[in-house]
């Protein structure tokens, strides 16, 4: 089993959840996240106008088996990505276990 954590735009994410289902990924998570990179974000407030590297972005959790994690890498780039700086991270990382809380089944099987 690999973790996939994804960094993607918040404009890209209904493009990229809707791509995650057509390729069998069905469960996930994602929360709101700010974080500084090397893209420059143009904000006004009160009609002053600034430049900010603090980012607005959404991060996906995502836990599949080895077989889902090259066709949902692929559907988040293809997804998630505009050809700008800014577009985002993929990290994949190892699972050692999982269970499902409600039977106490272990292993890849907890994740269908």
């Amino acid at each position: 089993m690999k973790k996939i954590e994804a960094l993607i735009r918040k404009a890209k994410y209904e493009d990229v959840k809707e791509k995650l289902h057509e390729v069998g990924v069905t469960f996930f998570s994602y929360w709101d996240v700010t974080g500084i990179g090397n893209e420059k974000v143009g904000r006004v407030y009160r009609g002053v106008s600034y430049s900010t590297s603090a980012i607005d972005r959404r991060m996906l959790s995502i836990v599949v088996n080895e077989d889902f994690v090259a066709p949902a890498v692929q559907a988040i780039i293809e997804a998630g990505g505009t050809g700008n700086i800014g577009d985002g991270k993929i990290f994949i990382l190892p699972v050692e276990e999982a269970y499902r809380i409600r039977t106490g089944e272990k292993g890849g099987e907890t994740l269908n």
